[in-house]
């Protein structure tokens, strides 16, 4: 039961986080996506989530722990802003 909790968080999360953009783009033209740029966002916010359950879930030890969190939340933080502004 626990675990359909998390995973429903997770899609929750998602969720709420795509409405952000959506929302905005009502009100402004400076946000313009695209259904490929929701469904890449989804893609990767939903993957962050479930890798960060992962991590907590299988690694024990806080300190390693602490080090797959912080190597996912850079991943994704680095595919956005490549993906935002191209920075490589």
């Amino acid at each position: 039961m626990m675990q359909n909790n998390r995973l429903l968080l997770i899609i929750s999360l998602t969720a709420i986080l795509l409405m952000i953009p959506l929302i905005a783009m009502q009100f402004t033209e400076d946000v313009n996506w695209t259904l490929f740029d929701f469904t890449v966002a989804g893609i990767l916010l939903f993957g962050t989530g479930i890798l960060c359950e992962l991590a907590i879930r299988k690694i024990k030890k806080p300190q390693y722990r602490f080090a797959a969190l912080l190597i996912i939340m850079t991943v994704l933080l680095l595919i956005w802003v490549e993906l935002a502004v191209g920075i490589f």
